[in-house]
């Protein structure tokens, strides 16, 4: 089988989850014997840099990009609150990216092409008009929902301006999701929303997948300890970790005076920065994502808004973390509350389950060691990929 996977951002280095959903089905479609090329955007807050991938890589994907700025300009978001198209999909939308795609279909045949979210979606013409190949959408999460959630937490003209956003984007998203040959939803919930908002194409769920031999715990560092790990130029993460800062650690810092706080994630903002103190370290993007979560305690997801699947916290699973999260957080995983994972929505809940966990051990090694039976028995790779196979050779 011959793959051409589309990507809006390199799927490495894997500096965040997108990159990790991306690059862990080209792993394991590469293990699997599959024969995989990629074509990928690269912009600003994502760029290819081929020295940072190892040769074996760059061979076996022959991967090549097109760079893009996405920054988003005054002028250019004023002028299209006139037009009908989508600004957050319009800025990845480029002449000679469409031209490498044709260049490519031309030169060789596939028997798939997959497309890695809705911002490569409006490709889809280019991909028609040059191969017979099936077109698969990988859903990574509903994008609308997620700007729908972002005009909830926001006020005054950003709430209005982010509400024109997330309509243009959803009226594309619902548009385009029966021009494809089969969806791949990262979690059931998904799936539901898609049937839902009209997709009527087959539609099957492949969640995020992790290679178990690299997620191997050790002892504990900090064991006194809570952390956050995810990339800080998302929205709700930031807005989420915010939150936790003026409900919950503001509270925990005085009673705990031993208890640290650690926040990782590249684009860490300046008022996050100047918010670390004696017990709350600023860390911004570390070296080894692994490491880290690795040798802290507790792992925090405040999320309020988002979609498809946090896939910090599966690896947070893998590594046997006690993971404490929102509901929203933990959409997408099948985990429950108690057993694998502790379900909190409210301050007052994040600081009871802290509480929990620093006074009970015990009970935070069986939520951990539960997490990560979880994870082996739903989340393998190996397996997820394979199913992804066999969902493209079932398409007719």
């Amino acid at each position: 089988m011959k793959v051409l996977q589309i990507c809006s951002k390199p799927p490495l280095p894997e500096i965040d989850g997108g990159c990790k959903a991306m690059n862990s089905i080209t792993q394991g479609m590469l293990n699997l014997g599959v024969e995989v090329k990629i074509l990928t955007l690269s912009t600003q807050k994502h760029p290819f840099n081929s020295n940072q991938l190892a040769s074996d890589y760059l061979n076996s994907t022959q991967i090549e990009t097109t760079y893009v700025d996405t920054t988003p300009n005054p002028i250019s978001a004023a002028l299209n609150l006139l037009s009908s198209k989508s600004y957050n999909l319009e800025r990845f939308n480029v002449k000679e990216f469409d031209n490498k795609i044709a260049a490519e279909l031309t030169k060789n045949s596939y028997d798939v092409v997959l497309l890695e979210g809705l911002y490569v979606s409006m490709y889809l013409d280019t991909i028609r008009g040059f191969s017979s190949a099936k077109v698969i959408y990988r859903a990574h999460n509903i994008e609308s929902e997620i700007w729908h959630r972002n005009v909830a937490e926001s006020k005054g003209l950003k709430r209005w301006y982010l509400n024109q956003l997330a309509k243009k984007l959803e009226i594309k998203e619902k548009l385009v999701l029966n021009n494809f040959d089969g969806i791949a939803a990262i979690s059931e919930k998904d799936k539901k929303k898609l049937v839902e908002i009209g997709c009527n194409v087959p539609v099957d769920v492949f969640p995020f997948g992790v290679d178990l031999e690299k997620y191997q715990s050790v002892a504990l560092t900090n064991k006194n300890s809570i952390f956050h790990i995810g990339s800080m130029e998302w929205l709700p993460n930031q807005h989420g970790v915010n939150w936790f800062i003026d409900k919950v650690w503001s509270v925990l810092s005085k009673k705990y005076e031993n208890l640290q706080f650690y926040l990782a994630g590249k684009n860490m903002p300046q008022k996050l920065k100047n918010a670390a103190n004696g017990n709350l370290f600023v860390l911004g993007e570390v070296d080894d994502a692994i490491d880290f979560i690795n040798h802290n305690s507790i792992m925090i997801v405040p999320i309020f808004a988002g979609s498809g699947m946090r896939i910090k916290i599966i690896e947070g699973m893998a590594l046997k973390k006690t993971v404490i999260a929102t509901s929203i957080a933990a959409e997408g995983i099948n985990c429950s509350s108690g057993v694998n994972i502790i379900i909190a929505d409210t301050a007052k809940e994040f600081i009871e389950a802290i509480e929990q966990c620093l006074a009970d051990n015990q009970y935070t090694t069986s939520i951990g060691e539960a997490a990560k039976k979880l994870v082996a028995s739903s989340y393998d790779n190996k397996v997820i990929v394979n199913n992804l196979v066999e969902f493209f050779k079932q398409l007719n």
